[in-house]
């Protein structure tokens, strides 16, 4: 049994049909006895669409502001995610990073 850490981008999740295959993909690895911790972007588009919504707020938002704001792309694919292995049986919990231990300074580091 080994552990496989998989990372997919904003196109992988681009959608709930993506997100899917996604599921099946780990799904496959669980199947043969593996753990596997899944790492998620936003799906695609939607950081750009937040970035848009806060520059709509505020030309120049706080870097912090930003980061807070830009995680709950990530928040939603997470549980999307876990939905879809659910929905395939596999035993899933989303996790943010925080909640999975880990921990950050508190320089921030949004620039776009």
């Amino acid at each position: 049994m080994a552990l496989i850490v998989q990372k997919y981008g904003g196109t992988s999740v681009g959608n709930t049909e993506r997100i899917k295959n996604v599921a099946a993909r780990v799904a496959r690895y669980r199947g043969k006895g593996d753990q596997v911790v899944v790492v998620v972007s936003a799906m695609s588009g939607v950081t750009d669409n937040l970035i848009t919504l806060a520059r709509e707020i505020m030309p120049l938002p706080s870097e912090r502001e930003m980061d807070v704001l830009l995680a709950t792309g990530e928040q939603t694919t997470i549980a999307l995610t876990a939905m879809a292995l659910h929905a395939l049986g596999v035993k899933a919990v989303s996790l943010t990073g925080s909640q999975a231990g880990i921990l950050t300074d508190g320089v921030h580091r949004f620039s776009g």
